[in-house]
């Protein structure tokens, strides 16, 4: 056996600035082709999907949020509170419970009651998009533009928008409101507030931005607690009074527990969401063809969001730290190792895995939402406003292109795009 620390691994750095987009795959793609474990700024990196699932999968290792924090200097306050309260940071017995509490809220079923409501939120954006180019085609009219914008009714042939503001990050927040139990209009500061707790597991945020990551963790208890108050005189069909029915029979969950639990779903069912679908548009764009399958057929969906997932994940690196010394493949690695699963190099470790293709016949194992005890509890709801999206949106968008340069986010937490310009033509008969 061989201790991890005097193997002379190939280094990869996760927090490089310029770690996106083809750069960022190709870069894996070298690391990985020399062996599956590299050497990380904080971490080491394990490359292949046997080795991920190992990790993930055993009981000597747990989530290092806890110990992520301290490098960084949390050790106290309401970010600290929520870290150490997170389901993702919780164990054994008391992981098991609150899964169990929470869980009947996220299976296939409950997933699906919430479509509807999902084309719902759909159709209300992309009314909202014919309307901008309505007036986009007024002022076309008027000499004040050029080009028609989104939606493609306004005199023109062809349709743009950026796509993150006007359909990616708007919808999975509408969708999480409507499971909370939130009004609607409540859904712009459910995202804010998303995208800054999220940045907790963002080692580049935790460096340059931790006062306004407090600051949104410290906004958004105050508004759990307003939210459960309200549900408490008032409860509803939605997962806040299901907890607090959950609360109230004593024993089954504290209070404390039930206002981390609606804070963990509102943090982690809306940046993780926009993120992937805004990836899902952009990979489509870049591949008209697949575009075209789908619009031809919608009940491609389920295996397009599939694809995109498995190509594409949002969540690169998910990290584990050793709670004992754990000996793997002739590899000692100490107690409080801490090693970053590489979600986008297991997912790709197949026949043609390079290729993105809605209509190969895959492995559905698939990294991005974790394995394990702390597989992510919202894959089916993320899977279904995913499906809901690409269904809707493919007939109404055909000859999807991009129309400029997408704007990338970091992949140290959740990979996402800031931006995403796009155009397409009108369609040639109604929807």
């Amino acid at each position: 056996m061989t201790i991890v620390s005097e193997l002379d691994l190939p280094v990869f750095d996760y927090s490089a600035p310029d770690l996106t987009g083809e750069v960022y795959h190709r870069r894996l793609a070298e690391v990985a082709g020399r062996g599956w474990l590299a050497q990380g700024p904080l971490s080491y990196v394990v490359l292949d999907r046997e080795s991920g699932e190992f990790f993930l999968r055993s009981r000597a290792t747990a989530f290092p949020g806890r110990q992520i924090a301290e490098l960084f200097g949390v050790t106290a306050g309401r970010l600290w509170e929520q870290i150490d309260a997170n389901i993702l940071n919780q164990s054994g017995e008391r992981h098991r419970r609150l899964r169990a509490l929470v869980g009947p809220a996220f299976t296939p079923r409950a997933a699906d009651r919430w479509r509807p409501a999902m084309r719902e939120f759909l159709t209300l954006l992309w009314d909202g998009l014919r309307q901008d180019g309505k007036a986009q085609g007024e002022k076309a009219r008027n000499g004040e533009t050029r080009n028609e914008k989104a939606g493609g009714e306004a005199g023109g042939e062809t349709a743009s928008c950026e796509f993150v503001e006007a359909v990616a990050r708007p919808y999975p927040a509408l969708t999480v409101a409507a499971v909370l139990g939130a009004p609607a209009a409540d859904a712009p500061r459910l995202h804010e507030w998303s995208n800054w707790v999220q940045r907790q597991f963002d080692i580049r945020s935790l460096a340059t931005e931790l006062p306004r990551i407090e600051r949104a963790v410290a906004e958004v208890y105050d508004y759990v607690e307003e939210l459960l108050a309200e549900r408490r005189v008032a409860p509803g069909d939605d997962l806040v009074s299901a907890l607090l029915a959950a609360e109230e029979e004593g024993e089954r969950l504290s209070h404390a527990e039930c206002v981390n639990l609606v804070l963990n779903v509102l943090a982690g069912g809306v940046d993780t969401t926009q993120a992937q679908l805004a990836h899902a548009l952009r990979l489509f764009a870049g591949h008209p063809g697949q575009w075209e399958l789908l619009a031809a057929d919608p009940g491609l969906a389920g295996r397009a969001v599939q694809e995109v997932l498995r190509f594409e994940p949002i969540t690169p690196f998910t990290a584990r730290v050793c709670l004992e010394q754990v000996e793997y493949r002739g590899v000692v690695f100490p107690a409080g190792s801490i090693v970053a699963v590489c979600a986008e190099r297991g997912n790709r470790e197949i026949e043609a895995g390079e290729a993105f293709d809605i209509t190969a016949e895959r492995d559905a194992r698939l990294l991005t939402f974790g394995a394990g005890a702390h597989y992510c509890l919202g894959a089916n709801l993320a899977r279904a406003e995913l499906e809901e999206a690409l269904a809707f949106l493919a007939p109404r968008m055909p000859d999807l292109t991009p129309d400029g340069p997408p704007r990338f986010g970091g992949v140290e937490g959740i990979y996402g795009l800031e931006a995403l310009p796009l155009r397409w033509s009108s369609p040639t008969a109604p929807v």
